[in-house]
């Protein structure tokens, strides 16, 4: 775990060098990426999946190839196709939705996030991320070995997969609380930052979904990681956490190098609430 305020490392605890699985955090970096392209010209949120060539096992409808980028990331495609890593718990039956109609938090539409950006760069989501993310931020920890594909016969689109170390995570963090600047540096377009980190969907109780990102409002009674401030967060299964604060000026970071022993939710929001409190 870490805790960054004003900059400043004011707690840590255990291996924060120590690269372990990201899982759905993941889905935050790659929303940065988007960002970073989209304000140079090489990707155009509203372009649709037809613009872009994309099917799958079986086949898109008509309808489904309609569903845009931005959709995607808003986890509102309406494409309710199998995934590698399948969210079928709930996932609606195909065509009940019209893209952009309805919100759903739905791997499909992460892992073709992943497709798209290898399409448009020219370069894998680890070679992006590395140039446009890691090196920037200085990341100490960042290594090639710990990014890889993870494919499956459900889909064509494989997941995208990573393992950081909790103080690279923060740099992310701090990127985020700082409009996206790093060091006097503007990495990622602020107007990206703001947009991407506020509330697209309303999931009820002051919760809300971004883009890849998610949000609680102030006092928000229907998230266990609410203060009385609002915030935005990454969330990995298992316990991953980064946890913006801009009202505090306060990153926290929390890892689990072994999911299946990581956190519940509303633990980490007694850890932030602990760490808040010992605030001046």
């Amino acid at each position: 775990m870490m805790v960054v305020r004003r900059g400043r490392t004011v707690f840590e605890w255990g291996r924060v060098d120590l690269n372990t699985s990201v899982a759905s955090v993941r889905k935050s970096l790659i929303s940065a990426l988007y960002g970073i392209l989209a304000g140079e010209g090489t990707l155009n949120l509203d372009a649709t999946l037809e613009d872009f060539g994309i099917d799958d096992v079986g086949g898109l409808t008509r309808g489904e190839r309609r569903a845009t980028v931005r959709h995607l990331l808003a986890a509102r495609s309406g494409v309710y196709h199998p995934s590698v890593y399948d969210t079928a718990h709930g996932r609606p039956e195909r065509g009940s939705s019209l893209p952009g109609a309805a919100w759903f938090y739905n791997n499909w539409d992460f892992n073709v996030l992943g497709s798209i950006l290898e399409q448009r760069s020219g370069q894998s989501v680890f070679d992006v991320l590395y140039s446009r993310l890691a090196v920037p931020l200085g990341m100490q920890d960042f290594s090639a070995a710990d990014c890889y594909h993870q494919h499956g016969p459900e889909s064509v689109h494989p997941v995208y997969k990573l393992r950081l170390s909790a103080r690279d995570l923060a740099r992310v963090g701090v990127l985020y609380l700082e409009a996206g600047r790093w060091q006097g540096r503007q990495i990622v377009p602020a107007d990206w930052v703001r947009d991407s980190t506020r509330a697209h969907t309303d999931l009820g109780g002051g919760r809300g979904y971004g883009y890849l990102w998610w949000t609680a409002e102030a006092d928000a009674p229907g998230d266990r990681l609410s203060l009385h401030a609002p915030v935005f967060y990454a969330s990995g299964f298992g316990g991953q956490y980064v946890i913006v604060v801009p009202e505090m000026d306060l990153v926290v970071v929390h890892r689990a190098a072994r999911v299946d022993h990581g956190i519940s939710h509303e633990r980490m929001g007694e850890l932030l609430r602990l760490a808040v409190g010992t605030m001046k």
